[in-house]
């Protein structure tokens, strides 16, 4: 059966990318020569990319009859999808944007999709493409009405960090204040809907190719939220409410926002600095306590989840930094990057802490039940235990509180 579908999308997918490219060269002209920010640039390179990475599949590994069980076959297979992996990333490099955002997702995905493609796609955690200072100040001119050179008296050129959507410098203020300045990229709100069909497109091709590579729900999810993250005003509300949610937790700071000097595409906070939640020498350097910083984390976010509902849903080490306070010792933990919450029904809240202590508890029956009541498919609940612990079922079933967590813990094994 796949053998029959390739030729076809490969074919198709040729002859669209040929026309769509016959067109560039003209637009290009009429766009003054922002060749990455043309919506026919960045299908083509999708459709070629599509196409591409089908024929991989083809060439290697429907070509042939293979036993699949074999030893050659699995090797082969994971040759594929290496290349086939390297071919989305260079995809996403260049058209930025939406396809980095979709990026790190798969690179986040351990256990459900190949490990070539994930391991390929984690390089965009740190490696994500910046833009100029001056494609950012035409975004801040557009946005603010005024020239950034009269707003700021110092706009340092290197990012503090890049992200898919946007990137944030320090920069100081005509009173001397320091502060964190974050910009959309430039082509992104223009992009954005056209990106996540064509996105959305080549998934759908490649799960033709390798059913594995099953991401439709990603793409759903990328759509629903991708509203809330280019909204850069919901962000500073977003951060002021759980500034206030986490009042009384005295180590916990959200840096405020100016604004006065923001948009929707442009979000001006404190500055602050620290070091990375897992960067252990930085820890170990400041004399941080290990153990009371994990409990502080821990006790965040069973608040956020299991009592308030309201999650911050990117914690990735750059948007959590910690600093050892240096008037009473404590560690400060400081929350960035405001953009998406999810906000948990007392339904939710209660069957996912249900679920907590049945796998605690190594109680199968009411994990498939609140699993179940969850939205898992119920021969699916042990794999959800083992996203949801971040252990294997082995791990699981002899209780996770009495074993410790080792590197071959990758190898998971799902209960059927």
């Amino acid at each position: 059966m796949l053998s029959r579908r390739l030729p076809r999308v490969v074919k198709y997918g040729l002859y669209g990318s040929v026309a769509i490219g016959g067109t560039v060269t003209a637009a290009v002209k009429l766009n003054d020569g922002d060749y990455d920010s043309l919506a026919v640039v960045r299908l083509s390179r999708t459709a070629f990319t599509a196409v591409e990475i089908g024929r991989t599949y083809k060439s290697m590994l429907y070509s042939k009859e293979w036993d699949r069980s074999s030893q050659e076959y699995l090797e082969v297979k994971s040759q594929a999808h290496q290349i086939g992996a390297e071919k989305l990333l260079e995809l996403c490099k260049a058209n930025k944007g939406v396809y980095i955002k979709v990026g790190q997702h798969v690179g986040a995905l351990d256990y459900l999709l190949p490990n070539e493609y994930v391991k390929t796609m984690r390089i965009l955690h740190k490696d994500a493409p910046k833009n100029s200072v001056e494609e950012l100040y035409k975004v801040m001119k557009q946005d603010l009405k005024r020239d950034p050179k009269d707003l700021f008296e110092e706009f340092e050129p290197e990012p503090l960090g890049t992200a898919s959507l946007a990137q944030v410098h320090k920069a100081k203020l005509k009173d001397g204040t320091d502060v964190a300045v974050k910009v959309q990229h430039y082509f992104v709100r223009d992009n954005v809907k056209m990106d996540l069909k064509w996105m959305e497109f080549i998934i759908k091709t490649m799960s033709k190719v390798f059913p594995d590579f099953e991401l439709q729900w990603l793409i759903d999810e990328t759509k629903k939220n991708i509203a809330k993250e280019l909204d850069f005003l919901q962000e500073g509300h977003n951060a002021e409410r759980v500034a206030d949610l986490f009042k009384n937790y005295k180590w916990l700071k959200v840096p405020k926002i100016f604004w006065e000097y923001s948009t929707e595409r442009v979000l001006v906070m404190e500055y602050v600095s620290g070091g990375q939640v897992n960067d252990v020498k930085y820890i170990d350097e400041h004399k941080i306590n290990r153990f009371d910083l994990c409990r502080k984390l821990g006790d965040l976010y069973s608040h956020m989840i299991f009592i308030s509902g309201f999650v911050h849903s990117d914690p990735h080490p750059g948007n959590i930094l910690v600093k050892k306070d240096p008037k009473d010792k404590d560690v400060t933990v400081y929350l960035l990057d405001h953009g998406l919450y999810a906000q948990l029904s007392e339904k939710f809240r209660y069957h996912y802490s249900k679920l907590w202590l049945s796998i605690i508890d190594r109680n199968r029956d009411d994990m498939r039940v609140h699993a179940e009541e969850l939205g898992i498919r119920k021969e699916l609940y042990g794999l959800f235990a083992c996203m949801v612990t971040g252990r294997p079922w082995d791990s699981i079933m002899k209780g996770i509180g009495r074993t410790r967590p080792t590197s071959d813990e990758a190898k998971i094994n799902i209960p059927k």
